[in-house]
């Protein structure tokens, strides 16, 4: 008694105290919702059948024979995830090399760079949605003014591929900048200066000391975003809704339309937790690598 009194003094319940509330809440909107999504993935859960019979496997086994599952969204889904992060990684990288250097008005240009950052993305989705509308869209007015005829942008499916993922390099590539920019400013100035003693140029102390220096940092950027990459919705169901006829559909609408358009309840959550395990597995990946490169180039 007297060692689970000492245990849990007035400091140590008012810890619990603290922490109780920021629990429950996880417990009631996240785990709860997982449970409840895991129970309805193995049983046959629709709108038109409230029997909930338990069927096993057959929803994660009809997920993935689903040739538009393997066909058309693992692969949209991981040259989403591919193309945004590089995107957004190497035009990140590139502003804050330049933003690291003294210039007039600095202040002004590094503050322009991070506007993306405060624009909703679905308010930035709609907004290109407009600019490359085939009728009446700013970019089609510029391309008509040069003589080229209106290209319906949104009709073909790398097209609206290619506009969903530069929207998201957009919006993410202020958030690399940040990042990066914070870690230049962080790095040891010695190995640059006695580097250009030595009479090395910009591009070789760059590629032999800042990117090498920079990788820990990338790392996190990568991985991080990658995974926040995989989970994409709001920017594709927005521009295009998985569409033209499901060719840029991604996981996260795959999961949503099996869920809340097809009333497939059971479909929804099996893919959904398919979704999960493969995520943490390419995360798991990402991060291996990504350490095994970091250590290996100190």
């Amino acid at each position: 008694m007297k060692r689970s009194r000492q245990r849990f003094g007035a400091r140590e319940r008012f810890m619990l105290a603290l922490i109780l509330p920021a629990f429950a809440i996880l417990v009631a909107f996240q785990i709860v919702p997982i449970v409840i999504g895991a129970n309805a993935s193995f049983r046959s859960w629709s709108l038109f059948n409230p029997e909930k019979t338990f069927v096993g496997l057959a929803n994660y086994r009809r997920i993935l024979s689903d040739p538009i599952f393997y066909g058309t969204v693992l692969p949209n889904t991981f040259v989403f995830m591919i193309g945004s992060v590089t995107g957004g990684l190497v035009a990140g990288l590139v502003l804050a090399v330049m933003l690291n250097r003294k210039f007039p008005g600095a202040r002004l240009v590094r503050t322009g760079i991070l506007l993306p950052l405060m624009v909703p993305p679905v308010v930035a989705a709609i907004m290109i949605t407009w600019m490359f509308n085939d009728q009446f869209g700013v970019v089609n007015a510029a391309l008509g003014a040069l003589g080229v005829e209106p290209i319906p942008w949104l009709v073909y499916r790398w097209t609206s591929f290619a506009i969903v993922m530069m929207t998201d390099v957009w919006l993410w590539t202020p958030w690399f900048t940040v990042l990066i920019l914070a870690a230049l400013q962080s790095l040891p100035t010695e190995p640059h200066e006695a580097a250009r003693i030595d009479g090395a140029g910009a591009w070789q102390i760059f590629r032999n000391i800042t990117l090498p220096l920079l990788r820990p940092v990338l790392m996190v950027c990568i991985v991080v975003r990658a995974i926040d990459a995989f989970r994409v919705f709001d920017i594709v169901w927005t521009i295009t809704k998985g569409g033209p006829a499901r060719s840029t559909e991604v996981f996260s609408i795959y999961a949503y339309k099996q869920a809340f358009v097809y009333l497939n309840f059971d479909l929804g959550s099996a893919a959904s937790l398919l979704g999960a395990a493969i995520i943490m597995v390419v995360g798991g990946v990402l991060y291996r690598v990504l350490s095994y490169v970091v250590e290996v180039s100190r």
